[in-house]
């Protein structure tokens, strides 16, 4: 397992579980084309590519390429990289038949290539031994979560630190610890509190 500072962007939940076991790092699922008309997930995308810079692994097909390529060209900026799976044959355990051009996707590529598409395109582990320290239960002991004002609560800590209104908690943790720690996080919530006390 090595742990990447950078977000990586993938085209499927599948492709996502894969990265999981050999990958420490923010995994973010277009949900294929579905990031075409999702506002919500293009402006995280954009967050992390102007922050920690983000990685784009789709599929070496025709599909894949247009994924990548529209989101290249949405954000029109930022820390871009560019992993490419090589193209090999055959068809996913899970599907009962391949895909259109016969290519594995992320999901079926073989751990170790994966690795070494990462190390081809200058992409290496961490030094950050620091474990991540913003939990579920983080949120809901600052008032982020299970209480009447959550929610409100949650979309003014997200405005403030420009990121997008709707974000899942999970999502939301993930983001968080790139961004502060816990400690941090205390702070601004109890100055955002304050604030709307002293109107």
């Amino acid at each position: 397992m090595i742990k990447i500072d950078k977000a990586i962007i993938v085209e499927g939940k599948y492709d996502k579980i894969k990265l999981s076991s050999i990958v420490d790092a923010v995994i973010i699922v277009t949900n294929g084309f579905g990031i075409f008309k999702d506002r919500e997930k293009l402006e995280l995308i954009r967050y992390y590519a102007n922050t920690t810079g983000i990685i784009i692994l789709t599929d070496s097909d025709s599909a894949g390429r247009k994924i990548r390529g529209y989101i290249k060209g949405a954000l029109n900026g930022g820390d871009i990289i560019n992993v490419y799976i090589p193209d090999i044959f055959g068809k996913e355990k899970r599907k009962d038949k391949p895909s259109a051009e016969g290519k594995l996707g992320v999901e079926g590529v073989n751990s170790r290539i994966l690795l070494e598409a990462f190390e081809k395109s200058g992409i290496t582990a961490s030094e950050s031994n620091s474990e991540p320290d913003i939990t579920k239960l983080t949120l809901y002991e600052l008032g982020l979560s299970g209480g009447t004002d959550s929610r409100i609560l949650r979309e003014r800590l997200q405005a403030s630190l420009g990121l997008p209104k709707l974000m899942s908690a999970s999502a939301l943790i993930e983001v968080l610890n790139t961004m502060l720690d816990s400690k941090e996080l205390t702070a601004r919530i109890n100055m955002l509190k304050e604030e709307k006390n002293g109107i």
